[in-house]
């Protein structure tokens, strides 16, 4: 519980500094390097078999390294231990840094540069952004904060719930791995499969249990429960994936915005179903109403494993 809340706390006030040696960036590092030795571009049972080896090697190094780090700083300390494993469990989250990603491109938006608004949002999503409107913009920015309340804060608290720094430093290798080979492009269709289907996997119970604290959230601001969790129930499925559908839906249907439909991806449109009910218009201030639902919606989360790890005696 102590390495929970101190991570959360961490995060939420410092975010990810710039020149912290970040173990995303690091394992961002180790797959490119892995995926050099081993990417091939013979037959496609090949490309298969070599991206799940990629996968497996870099979750297990992570988990492994993770778990040798935290185990060495306990035996010369506890106090030591649980100071190394909160620093370890504050590096899986990113309340701080997406709330102020949302913030800047808000901001940006105010101020009428919508060419330097596209570049920031190019910076956290992997849509093309050159010639985006308005609307678009705010489409998108919502979009990757309401799906990273789960992959980005739910799912790692989940994680170091149930097993700790190694377990949630794992969790963020395969989120990574999904990032940048997960891809259904000519590249990564067969290479990057087993990485993607894995992320599916364990994001399967972050993404619904993110639907309630978000809901909570909305109750909290003052729109109401039923709404964002009626609309995940109903259109939680309208998305290419099978989890990120869901905290996008809550979010829509706390806020009555309309997410989804065409964005372009690489040069080629994709077309997706839309989430949401086109009620509220997607002005700037949406962006804002999001981050703090998305803040609001960690705390619940934060607040329910925490009750969790007393419940089954931990600190």
């Amino acid at each position: 519980m102590l390495v929970l809340l101190g991570a959360y706390i961490i995060d939420i006030f410092a975010g990810d500094p710039e020149d912290f040696p970040h173990p995303v960036r690091l394992i961002g590092k180790l797959i490119a390097k892995i995926e050099y030795f081993l990417y091939s571009e013979d037959n496609k049972e090949k490309q298969l078999l070599m991206g799940m080896i990629t996968t497996i090697l870099v979750v297990a190094i992570s988990y492994i390294i993770t778990f040798f780090v935290v185990y060495a700083s306990y035996l010369v300390h506890e106090g030591w231990g649980t100071l190394i494993s909160i620093v370890i469990a504050y590096t899986t989250l990113a309340t701080k840094s997406l709330g102020q990603e949302g913030k800047k491109i808000y901001t940006t938006l105010n101020t009428g540069d919508i060419t330097k608004a596209r570049k920031q949002l190019s910076y956290i999503v992997s849509r093309d952004t050159h010639d985006l409107s308005q609307e678009e913009i705010v489409r998108g920015t919502v979009e990757t904060i309401s799906e990273n309340i789960s992959d980005g804060i739910i799912a790692p608290i989940f994680y170091l719930a149930i097993g700790g720094p190694p377990l949630a430093m794992a969790y963020k290798a395969i989120n990574t791995l999904d990032s940048m080979v997960g891809y259904k492009n000519k590249r990564y269709i067969y290479f990057g499969r087993a990485s993607a289907k894995l992320d599916d996997i364990v994001n399967y119970i972050p993404a619904r249990l993110s639907v309630v604290f978000i809901s909570i959230g909305s109750f909290l601001m003052g729109y109401g429960f039923t709404k964002a969790m009626k609309l995940a129930i109903l259109q939680g499925r309208n998305h290419s994936s099978p989890n990120s559908g869901f905290p996008e839906a809550a979010v829509a249907g706390a806020l009555m915005i309309q997410l989804g439909g065409a964005s372009r991806y690489f040069g080629e449109v994709i077309h997706k179903p839309t989430i949401g009910v086109n009620k509220n218009p997607l002005k700037p201030k949406v962006i804002l109403q999001t981050t703090k639902l998305m803040y609001i919606a960690s705390f619940v989360g934060l607040l329910f494993f925490m009750a969790f790890k007393m419940l089954i005696g931990g600190i």
